[in-house]
């Protein structure tokens, strides 16, 4: 008996789906772990794998297609049977939009607006004075010469307009030498407007709940980084893989959090709760916006594990390859702009953490260190609290062991 192949939940909070592609026709026989589609939810884009076996009657989703959860992808039976009536019954009750006819692949939409040119008017040459006072003030404060101006008024006297418009369209601007014609210019104005992808609009809706309900508050500190730097150079001549500054702020985190718990806690509405364990969230930027990949225990890591589990999870996330899986589990988040250039930000919550911690980049400075004036290497960070979960007091002390132990790497082997 023909059925129905609806687009099921692949992720906690999807809504719908975007066909990135499809890989079934009609007349294909599709089986339980056939791969029909590739499709982009609100957190990766992934493979949609049949759970059902037959014949491809008929194909309602295309590429480009928004579909809905449950919504209809395809309907399956056996060979030459009539599938019109599971059409009408899915239709019928509102389970999903009917098919819409054949479309074209959607591309960034363009759209661009009347090009009306916006032209300056001409220099009038007459010499009329006469001249409102607002006017005369107006074109004195701005260095208008008034007998560049035409006047609109009765008798041609000039008025408030008439210096606006010569303001706004340029005319001759007198100085003490020469006197300088400011060029008209025509100019287009133009745009470009472009659809908001899946996973643009699930960042957009949950960072604006992160950033308006929770209250945030935030704190930053200067950390020394001339010890890191030497034993991030030793270390990475005896590891297995490349260790990062990150990966050292990943680490001493992770044992700073388990010093301070209120900084891995999370706000529950009624309760709060204080994760024994601590998994980071990594943000990575990826073409559509943002994923946030968990690295998970890793108080209980050392560098090396955590230096490969992070690019191998950075580069999941760049290649599209990242599941939702990989995205939960967090009880505390790290974002890192600091190889961007940026030496100090601020970051939005990371639900359902109580605290983010922003870093910066490592910049040399001339300092103070031991009481003589020397160059030094120092690194901004700023930890963003949900005051609800976090008073300042315990926010500061997480940042005060941090910095202890980035300060001090041989703190981060013990």
């Amino acid at each position: 008996m023909a059925e129905a192949l609806k687009l099921p939940r692949m992720s906690d909070t999807m809504e719908e789906g975007v066909i990135a592609n499809i890989m079934m026709k009609v007349g294909d026989k599709i089986k339980p772990g056939t791969v029909i589609a590739e499709v982009e939810t609100d957190k990766a884009t992934m493979e949609l794998e049949s759970f059902q076996e037959g014949v491809v009657l008929y194909v309602g989703a295309k590429k480009g297609d928004a579909i809905p959860v449950n919504g209809l992808l395809a309907v399956l039976g056996k060979e030459g049977e009539d599938y019109k009536a599971v059409l009408d019954s899915f239709n019928a009750g509102a389970s999903a939009p009917a098919a819409s006819p054949a479309k074209e692949e959607p591309k960034a939409e363009v759209v661009t607006s009347n090009t009306t040119p916006v032209q300056n008017n001409p220099i009038s040459s007459d010499n009329r004075t006469k001249i409102s006072p607002l006017a005369k003030k107006m074109a004195e404060e701005n260095n208008i010469p008034i007998q560049a101006v035409s006047g609109s008024g009765d008798d041609g006297r000039i008025v408030k307009k008439d210096v606006e418009n010569a303001m706004k369209n340029g005319i001759a601007s007198p100085n003490k030498t020469a006197t300088y014609v400011i060029p008209a210019y025509t100019g287009t104005e133009s745009f470009d407007e472009v659809p908001v992808s899946q996973m643009r609009k699930t960042i957009a809706r949950r960072l604006g709940e992160s950033k308006f309900s929770a209250p945030h508050f935030y704190l930053t500190i200067e950390v020394n980084m001339d010890n890191a730097m030497t034993a991030r150079e030793q270390m990475n001549k005896v590891s297995p893989v490349k260790i990062s500054f990150n990966d050292m702020v990943m680490k001493a985190s992770a044992m700073a959090l388990k010093k301070n718990p209120a900084a891995n806690s999370s706000w529950l509405g009624d309760k709060i709760r204080f994760n024994h364990h601590v998994s980071i969230g990594m943000a990575v930027a990826v073409e559509d916006g943002l994923v946030v990949p968990v690295i998970r225990f890793v108080d209980g890591k050392s560098l090396a594990p955590i230096a490969a589990e992070t690019k191998a999870m950075g580069d999941k996330a760049k290649n599209k390859q990242i599941q939702p899986a990989d995205m939960q589990g967090n009880t505390f988040t790290i974002s890192n702009l600091g190889m961007m250039g940026i030496e100090e930000f601020t970051a939005i919550i990371n639900p359902p953490d109580a605290c983010i911690l922003a870093v910066g980049s490592i910049k040399q400075i001339v300092g103070v260190v031991n009481g003589e004036m020397k160059i030094t290497h120092v690194m901004k960070m700023t930890l963003s609290c949900d005051h609800r979960a976090v008073d300042g007091a315990k926010g500061a002390a997480f940042l005060k062991d941090l910095k202890d132990m980035i300060e001090n790497p041989v703190m981060m082997l013990v």
